[in-house]
This record gives C-alpha cells, structure tokens and sequence, in this order.
C-alpha cells in the first residue's frame, strides 16, 4: 500500500457535514433525506438493518447514487451518501458517524489505525480527466504529464506555451493564462492526480507530493468535484482535474493526455479498464496504484481504484455486506454509461473475501 501524509479539517466539522447532507434533499452531495443519526437504529437482531448512511468520495458518487435508487427497489434497504470528499469519508467513518465510508485514497498507516479494525475494499475503477475551458480550443487537446505538471507549478503560464503547441501540431492556441484549479477540499481525486504527477515529473513528486490535499504553488481552489467541475466551467483559460462522469456532465472538454507508451489516450472505459488490467490487484484490505502502467499501451493513465472503509465489526454487518456484494457485482452494470470501467474478475474475487470478514 501506499502510504502518505495527508491533512483533514476537524472530525467535528466533517461529521456535521454528513449530518447536513444527509438531511437535505436530493443533491450534488446527498442521495436521501435519511440522517446520519437514522443509521444507528438496528432494525432487528442477526446485524441486519432498513437503513444505511455513507459519506466520502466524491469522485464516485454519480455511481453511487444509481447504486442506492436501484438497490433500495431490490432490497428494500435506504442507502443515503453524503458526498463529502474522501477525507470527510475517513473522518466520518473514524468517528462512526456512518455506516461506511469512501475514499480514492488508500488509508495511511495512522488512518488505519484511528479507524481501529476498519476494512477497505475496492469496489469501483474509474479516471481522473483533467478538463479544461479554452474559447476556441478543440474538446480533447493532447497533453503530457510533464506539462500538466509544470502548469501546477506555475512554470507554464499561457495556453500557446511551446511545450502545449508541440503536442498539438495545426491547432492555434490563444495566449489566454493558464489557470489551475484543484480540490480544496481533502480529496481523493487530488491522490490520484498527484500519484500521477509525481510518477511522471520529478519536480511535482518533490515539490508537491503524492496528498489528497496538496499544496500547489499557484491557481485556485473549489469544493468537491462538483465544485471543481463548475468553477472551470465559468474560467476561461481555466484546467482542473475531475471524474470523467462529472466532466461530461458538465460538458467540459478534456484532454487526450499521454500514456507511458507515448500515445494520448482519452479515459474511456476500455482505457481505464486496461490501467486496471496491466497493474498488480489489490490484495484484501490492501490498496495498489494503477497510474500510467508501462506494460498497457491503450491505458488511460490517470485512473484508479476507489474504495469503500467499514468497521470489521458493526451492528449492520449483514446488511453491509449485502450492500457491498450488490455494489461489486450487479452494481457494475451502471458503471460504463458513467465511464467507471467494471471491476476485473480477480479484484472482484477480492473484495468478496473482505467483505466476508464483516462480522
């Protein structure tokens, strides 16, 4: 597993924030009027219960929140899920405050260990695009990860920098500034993002580092991927990094960025499904990076695992891990429409046996 240091607003303010969403009504950031509090009633003996509160990731939650309307038709069980961001995910799950978390971050060692016996499973696969809005800009410019680099590090600050129009032979670029826009909030998305950067730039992997918080040294930030998703879609001359479903959403162009076998790959669900494919599989409660795989030709480079984090021991165990099972198999169903690639077989495989130890 890769660990890093990572940065968390108070597990005060986290909690009340997957109270708030889940109180409200259907949003960006909630699928159900259920409260947090709401999940502590065990609806009958054996771990089983009607209801289920989650929070975290934003990056999965467009499938997530198809996973809860289909599931509460099947099961009868309400699903709510706050979508918070991966860090509010850990603290709230920390804490206890949800039934589950979520997370494209692995755990850090001292996560893991504040969680206290917390399981993370695999249960989604999909891409981080980085999108852009660019007035007179064809929808998927190349670029490489050395470019998107130096763009956060402010070494490239204009659209028609030589390093951009080299990719991009017969396109003219304005000489519009280049603004960076990145997650404010602690983000699994940022992980994925910089796990990218620092595989493919030395000078992003010591300057900036592998955070779901990172500290870039210019641009501007926004709440969430819906956030991020939104302020680019006002900016011109504005470049972010978001979940493709989000950025067709919003219908942001994006880019075709290069791959470890020199080839600009847009994420599609074939592309990411073979970053997953080319890279080892997680072992139970066990995480693995899949960016820019060198033995995958056709992977998107920017793609990643994301995880849901349960106690190993709860009240609702039966009913999670009915959940659970649901969303690593027929829940896969609903991912390709929103670009999450279906698991790989093996992967699924492990996250049954983890899911198994919920007791």
């Amino acid at each position: 597993m890769i660990r890093v240091q990572t940065r968390f607003g108070s597990v005060a303010s986290m909690i009340g924030a997957v109270a708030l969403l889940a109180g409200c009504g259907s949003s960006k950031g909630s699928s159900s009027t259920t409260t947090a509090a709401a999940a502590t009633t065990t609806a009958a003996a054996g771990g089983s219960s009607s209801v289920l509160v989650g929070a975290g990731s934003t990056f999965v939650f467009p499938l997530v929140s198809q996973w809860t309307a289909d599931y509460s038709k099947r099961a009868g069980v309400t699903v709510t899920y706050g979508a918070i961001g991966s860090g509010g995910g850990i603290s709230a799950i920390t804490s206890r405050t949800v039934d589950f978390g979520a997370s494209d971050a692995p755990l850090t060692t001292d996560q893991a260990d504040a969680c206290n016996a917390c399981v993370e499973i695999p249960w989604a696969l999909g891409g981080t695009a980085v999108a852009y809005h660019l007035t007179g800009a064809p929808a998927h410019l190349r670029l490489s990860g050395p470019v998107i680099a130096d763009i956060y590090l402010g070494k490239i600050t204009t659209w028609n920098d030589p390093s951009i129009t080299e990719l991009n032979p017969g396109v003219t670029l304005p000489s519009t500034k280049t603004t960076p826009v990145s997650r404010s909030d602690a983000s699994g998305t940022s992980y994925n993002f910089t796990d990218y950067l620092a595989a493919v730039s030395p000078t992003a992997k010591s300057k900036v580092g592998i955070s779901t918080q990172p500290a870039f040294p210019t641009g501007v930030g926004a709440k969430g991927s819906s956030g991020v998703a939104g302020l680019i879609s006002k900016t011109n001359g504005s470049i972010g990094y978001v979940d493709v479903a989000y950025a067709q959403q919003s219908n942001l162009a994006y880019a075709a960025v290069e791959n470890a076998a020199n080839r600009f790959v847009l994420p599609t669900v074939s592309s990411i499904a073979a970053a997953a494919h080319a890279a080892p599989s997680p072992k139970p409660n066990a995480a693995v990076s899949i960016v820019d795989p060198h033995a995958a030709p056709l992977a998107y480079p920017i793609a990643t695992f994301t995880y849901v984090i349960v106690p190993s021991s709860s009240p609702k165990a039966s009913t999670i891990r009915a959940f659970l099972d649901y969303a690593i198999t027929t829940g896969q169903t609903f991912g390709p429409k929103l670009l999450f690639a279906p698991l790989p077989p093996q992967v699924v495989a492990s996250s049954k046996t983890a899911i198994a130890t919920i007791k």
